[in-house]
């Protein structure tokens, strides 16, 4: 992956640049928030390391920038002196991980190891786009799901539309996905029933959006007939 890293601290980004190496990582480091800014569009990242506490544009302020919402870009922020709120807050604002200093590098490791699907995919998606501009068939439709993450937390939430290839699930209170999670939904009619390892790709205004990960060629034939079937049903007045 190509990691852009956001540090003040020269040392510890050169750190954190040695340990993505020995990983088969690339990375940049940058000092600031606003050098990251611009590299949002020049060398885009896969994933960037963000500091919390940076000089001018801190780590709350950098999520909440549009341009970076819009870069769609997964984001882990590291810091050693955020309170919960702001924990909280870096969540709901995209972040998809919060790692706190002094690092716990295996607990990054296996962060990075769980998005490196996604990446992936996300270099597929983007290839795809560009040999056919034909849109992945995808059904606006209000399904129970069940979201369980690697820590044992468990909440249930409803679908705001599917695809073959991922969903799209409504946020509730106070609870929020981590960078993986398994997702479990039974079609209408309860006549199939799907559980799949899924990766947080984005977080909108109106829900978190997931990437069904390590699909079954099963499961990808069943979930596209199945969406096929949804977005054909003429919808509910």
């Amino acid at each position: 992956m190509r990691v852009l890293i956001v540090e003040d601290d020269r040392s510890v980004g050169s750190v954190l640049q040695d340990f993505l190496l020995e990983l088969g990582h690339e990375s940049e480091l940058v000092l600031s928030a606003e050098g990251a800014l611009d590299r949002l569009h020049q060398n885009r990242p896969d994933l960037i390391l963000l500091d919390f506490r940076l000089p001018g544009i801190n780590g709350l302020d950098f999520l909440q920038r549009q341009q970076v919402k819009d870069s769609r870009i997964p984001v882990i922020v590291v810091s050693g002196i955020a309170s919960e709120v702001q924990v909280d807050a870096c969540l709901r604002l995209g972040a998809v991980e919060f790692v706190a200093k002094p690092i716990a590098f295996e607990q990054l490791q296996r962060i990075l190891h769980s998005l490196e699907p996604q990446a992936l995919a996300r270099e597929a998606a983007t290839a795809r786009q560009t040999s056919d501009r034909r849109r992945t068939p995808r059904a606006r439709v209000a399904l129970p799901v069940r979201v369980r993450d690697a820590r044992g937390s468990e909440w249930e939430t409803t679908s705001v539309d599917l695809s073959a290839g991922g969903i799209k699930i409504l946020p509730v209170g106070q609870a929020h996905p981590v960078a993986t999670v398994e997702l479990s939904f039974t079609s209408p009619g309860a006549d199939e029933r799907f559980e799949v390892s899924s990766l947080l790709v984005r977080v909108d205004l109106d829900g978190y959006v997931f990437h069904f990960a390590n699909l079954t060629q099963d499961q990808l034939e069943r979930l596209t007939l199945l969406v096929r079937r949804l977005a054909a049903s003429p919808r509910p007045e």
